[in-house]
């Protein structure tokens, strides 16, 4: 079962990644004013998550991986707020889903950390 999570999770990441390069956009909104160059950071973003998802799936780079995962669910943080206080001003009804990332952030690095 252990195998199957590790593969669940890297797969998350390697296809996150990849859409990052894929369909930029809408993971360009969610990133704060204040950052500059929202498409860069996009591209950057998706890359570490391709690479650090990638790693996972091998015994020699999973630890570093997942310390990547750690530092990376933390770095993108500050968008998932951005992104949460946006919706809840537009009074989206699909806000939901934008809170729900929050606490779901905390998990996903939990998630990680049992790999390192």
């Amino acid at each position: 079962m252990e195998n199957f999570s590790l593969y669940i999770m890297a797969s998350i990441y390697i296809i996150a990644g990849i859409l990052h390069f894929i369909k930029p956009k809408p993971y360009a909104r969610i990133i704060p004013k204040y950052i500059p160059y929202p498409k860069m950071m996009v591209y950057i973003s998706g890359f570490f998550e391709l690479i650090f998802g990638i790693g996972l799936l091998f015994e020699i780079t999973r630890s570093y991986a997942a310390i990547g995962l750690i530092l990376l669910l933390i770095a993108v943080f500050p968008a998932n707020i951005y992104m949460a206080k946006r919706m809840y001003q537009k009074q989206s009804k699909n806000a939901w889903i934008a809170y729900l990332r929050l606490p779901l952030q905390f998990v996903l690095i939990y998630w990680a950390f049992l790999y390192i």
